[in-house]
């Protein structure tokens, strides 16, 4: 606090002195001084700050940032209030954040200690949330910024379809001669097929993982999982049988889209072509 501001205080000091208790200047300075901030915030400061907490949409990497547990699954007229709790999160969500919940985006309804989501009918029926029970484990992840380092992939956070996973067990290509992998085999919705590319991406319970193989015939593939994935995901407690959330390159429907129902149009053409 400046001089002049101080001799301020000094001055209203005097002119109350008529009253019966001294008024204590200097502590009253100093307890100005300790509680007012040095320096307000910038408008472009508190603008930035707003831009990270709102968002038009949401997109993530599929790097796991952290494990959360079930702590409500509880049927609403709406559909079903999920409460997550981090184990070990050093972010914090607010209210309105966008969070990757085993892939699907989910919005903040309520937060602190246990983060609160709503998941409506219609993510209920093309997820694997609504089999989520207090106690079961989930991959959570923050929504990306221009300014995140993009070490997975593209993620949406909008699932495609639910796999289910057939075998899970040490293997690798036949004939191979490198050391047995940790290799599961997972066979999705058949329609899901025409976006499985081999050595592609693929989000399975928002993990970003590479497709070791591809059965297009079946609409199976497999992922072959590194220990550090088995550690610090959901993944390393899959067992066969187990429903997963599946996510499929978004560039590959962007083509797969576009060949469907633009590839044969000439430019200026205007409408897609009818199916």
């Amino acid at each position: 606090m400046g001089e002049p501001n101080r001799r301020s205080i000094e001055s209203l000091a005097a002119a109350v002195k008529p009253c019966p208790l001294p008024l204590p200047v200097f502590p009253l300075v100093t307890l100005v001084r300790e509680s007012w901030p040095a320096q307000q915030p910038s408008c472009r400061t508190r603008a930035a700050r707003y831009a990270k907490r709102v968002r038009s949409g949401c997109m993530f990497t599929g790097l796991i940032q952290a494990v959360g547990e079930i702590a409500i699954a509880t049927p609403t007229r709406t559909g079903l209030r999920l409460g997550v709790r981090p184990l070990g999160w050093g972010h914090a969500p607010a209210l309105g954040d966008s969070v990757s919940v085993n892939g699907c985006c989910l919005t903040v309804a309520r937060d602190g200690p246990v983060i609160e989501f709503d998941a409506i009918p219609e993510t209920l029926a093309k997820t694997s949330l609504g089999t989520l029970r207090p106690g079961d484990h989930v991959n959570l992840e923050h929504a990306a910024t221009a300014a995140t380092f993009l070490g997975g992939h593209i993620v949406q956070g909008h699932i495609d379809g639910v796999g289910v996973i057939e075998t899970i067990g040490k293997g690798g290509p036949a004939g191979a001669a490198t050391p047995a992998e940790h290799r599961v085999r997972i066979v999705a919705p058949q329609d899901l097929a025409l976006y499985l590319v081999p050595k592609g991406s693929i989000a399975i319970d928002g993990v970003s993982l590479t497709l070791a193989a591809v059965d297009p015939a079946r609409g199976a593939f497999e992922v072959a999982l590194i220990p550090v994935t088995l550690a610090a995901t959901t993944l390393g407690g899959w067992r066969p049988g187990q429903r997963v959330n599946l996510e499929t390159d978004v560039l590959a429907k962007t083509i797969v889209h576009y060949m469907r129902h633009f590839a044969d149009l000439k430019p200026g053409a205007g409408n897609a072509r009818e199916e």
